[in-house]
């Protein structure tokens, strides 16, 4: 069954759907979508029971804008490197369907209305913590990080870990340290997920001049790393069991999701062949999605036999 915006969509004029379809490109919407579901799980894992609509709602898409404006600034200021890479070659901005100015006036526009929203709407802690991720991300590392070091991923995954937190802080207006736990999870998840996706692509990461790991240290290096780091994600996912944040129902899935997961890494590192980089690449994403999937199971689980 269709939905009502596919619906509406469908009878604008050609030149719009497809103007739409670019600016809706520019927000790289898989990444944010990724975004929005954990800082969407921060918020429900913030109350004891069902979060206020209001909250939810309007935190939801406060966060969403801020986040689409950032991916945004991104592709603004990489278009040069984006234009000589396989993977991203085929952005707006890199085809020319949008000009600087139209894409910076966008971006400027939903970062400010997803702002207000969060700041009038919700509370001004979650409004400037995300605030400072959009600098962090668009700013200092795409700016700095991306092409000062091969631990750009490391350092710069802060920004992509904090979603977690402002879905928190939008539900009780602190900075709690159950979602630092959270912070922490995908903190430490970034590096082994992103690293796959940069052996798969360190040839045109080294035609473009950015230091990833593979390109700075090698394949073979990587690999080591990726390993060492899906171990220790492995031990930073039972924290939210050992500190009694969650039960037995999300620990057998952290097991299962980070048994793959090492799985993949292992094989990475001691039996490599060709499209393995990218299956573990893939897999990250599902193993994040799972996980805190996970702890919304478990943490409702624990509400309904409290209410019960």
């Amino acid at each position: 069954m269709r939905s009502a915006a596919a619906a509406v969509t469908e009878k604008l004029p050609e030149a719009t759907r497809s103007r739409l379809a670019d600016y809706y490109a520019l927000c790289k919407p898989r990444v944010v979508m990724l975004i929005t579901f954990t800082a969407i799980v921060g918020m429900l894992l913030a109350s004891p029971g069902m979060v206020a609509a209001g909250v939810l709602v309007w935190g939801s898409i406060g966060i969403t804008l801020m986040a689409a404006s950032a991916a945004a600034l991104n592709q603004i200021l990489d278009r040069q490197v984006d234009a000589r890479m396989a993977r991203t070659c085929g952005r707006p901005l890199v085809t020319g369907h949008l000009g600087m100015l139209e894409s910076g006036i966008f971006a400027a526009v939903i970062g400010a209305l997803g702002f207000a929203l969060l700041y009038v709407l919700i509370n001004p802690l979650t409004a400037w913590l995300t605030l400072f991720t959009l600098v962090g991300y668009a700013g200092i590392y795409t700016l700095y990080l991306k092409r000062a070091t091969p631990q750009n991923i490391v350092i710069g995954g802060a920004a992509g870990a904090a979603p977690p937190v402002l879905g928190w802080a939008a539900v009780t207006g602190t900075i709690d340290p159950h979602a630092l736990l959270l912070f922490l999870i995908v903190f430490v998840w970034t590096p082994p997920h992103f690293w796959a996706l940069a052996i798969e692509r360190r040839d045109e990461y080294a035609q473009v001049d950015i230091p990833m790991l593979p390109v700075t240290h090698g394949i073979a290096y990587t690999r080591t790393q990726v390993l060492l780091y899906t171990i220790l994600l492995v031990a930073v996912t039972m924290l939210p069991f050992v500190t009694g944040m969650s039960g037995f129902i999300y620990l057998l899935a952290a097991l299962v999701l980070g048994g793959i997961f090492l799985a993949y890494a292992l094989r990475m590192k001691f039996a490599p062949q060709p499209g393995l980089p990218m299956r573990t690449f893939g897999y990250s994403i599902v193993y994040l999605m799972a996980l805190f999937t996970a702890l919304l199971v478990d943490h409702y689980v624990a509400v309904w036999h409290g209410v019960a």
